[in-house]
Parts: C-alpha cells; sequence; structure tokens
C-alpha cells in the first residue's frame, strides 16, 4: 500500500527542508525559508507539523540517515574487516568524492547549533555520535576476534579518537572551506585505525 497524502506532504517537507536546517541551522530558518523550499503555505506545513521544531527534528533525522546510509554503503563495499574500519573514515575524504547532505555533517550542526536551547534535538545528535561509535566498535572487535586488530587494542578509546579527528575534520572544512586541511585531519584519523592493525 502506498502512502496517504499526508504522509507524502510530510515526507516533502522533510525532505525540502533538511539541507536548510543543515546549512542554517534551527534558529537560522526561518517560516519563509520552509515555505520557499516546500512550495507551500505556513498553514500547510503546521498543518502536517506541530511547530518548527518538529520540521527541525524530522529534518536531522532525514539528514543523519543519509549521512549514514551513504558511507555504510561504501563500508559494505569492501571485503576485509580492516577496509571496513579504513573506509569509515576515507568515505568522507575528498578523493572519495561522495554526495553528502548540503551543509556537512548533521550531528556537529545540530550541536553547535542548539547549545541549550534545544535539549531534543541535542540529544539526537549525540545519539547520533554514539551510534557512529557503536559502529567502530564493533568492527573493531570484529577485527580483533579474527586476529587482524592488535589484542591490546584499547576499543572505545580508539573509536573515539577516530570520531574527534574526524569532526575536527568538519570544522576545520567548515571554518576554512579547505578540503586540504580536513583530508589531512582525516589523514591522522587513519593513522590512528592503522596502528591497531596486528604487525
Amino acid at each position: 500500500m502506498g502512502l496517504s497524502k499526508t504522509e507524502r506532504t510530510r515526507a516533502h517537507i522533510i525532505a525540502a527542508t533538511a539541507a536548510i536546517f543543515n546549512k542554517k541551522g534551527y534558529a537560522g530558518t526561518s517560516i519563509t525559508d520552509l515555505t520557499k523550499a516546500t512550495g507551500l503555505t505556513s498553514g500547510s506545513i503546521y498543518g502536517n507539523f506541530a511547530n518548527k521544531e518538529e520540521v527541525a527534528l524530522a529534518a536531522f533525522d532525514y539528514n543523519l540517515a543519509c549521512f549514514r546510509k551513504i558511507v555504510q554503503h561504501e563500508v559494505d563495499k569492501c571485503t576485509t574487516t580492516q577496509d571496513k574500519l579504513f573506509m569509515y573514515i576515507q568515505a568522507y575524504h575528498s578523493k572519495a568524492n561522495l554526495k553528502f547532505p548540503e551543509g556537512g555533517c548533521p550531528m556537529q550542526n545540530a550541536l553547535i547549533d542548539c547549545d541549550d536551547t534545544l535539549e531534543p534535538l541535542r540529544k539526537k545528535a549525540a545519539d547520533g555520535i554514539l551510534l557512529w561509535k557503536n559502529d567502530l566498535v564493533t568492527i573493531i572487535n570484529k577485527g580483533m576476534a579474527e586476529g587482524v586488530f592488535d589484542p591490546e587494542t584499547r576499543v572505545e578509546k580508539t573509536a573515539l579518537h577516530i570520531i574527534a579527528l574526524s569532526e575536527f575534520a568538519f570544522l576545520m572544512y567548515s571554518v576554512a572551506r579547505s578540503r586540504k586541511q580536513s583530508d589531512e585531519m582525516l589523514g591522522i584519523a587513519l593513522e590512528v585505525a592503522r596502528s591497531i592493525v596486528k604487525k
């Protein structure tokens, strides 16, 4: 059975506004931005969502799902556990040339944007970071079980180190608009990943 008219309208609003929220943030996105992006009236938008916050939360979910799906698609192409771990970093490198949601990392953007003003969005962004950490922890544990990674690896610390460097790479691009600098940070993250490969 297909989607109802209401479900189709909600999906259209989310998809049309996702990039705006990711680039301009919650506070910086106006109802005019939403009506222009969707081609709908404010009444139509708020007939499907209780308020701007609800649209922003749905847009974040959409952006995060897209972000994760793009990376996972590349990871799934890899045949070894080692290469899968590396791809969790290399997917963000300019050489990968992947089309991520406009505006960069939705988790970083949301955490910077919401601060103390929008707790539900902060929580969703934090949960997104935890999902990322769990992805890395899972693949590192698998590699250790296979004898590919050093059995003395501090798994959670390594995962968080990779995330911190990757997020800093996204930040460097946002600040300097330089892929060179962000690629350099990702290179350091890749060094961390390679350092746990069993010699």
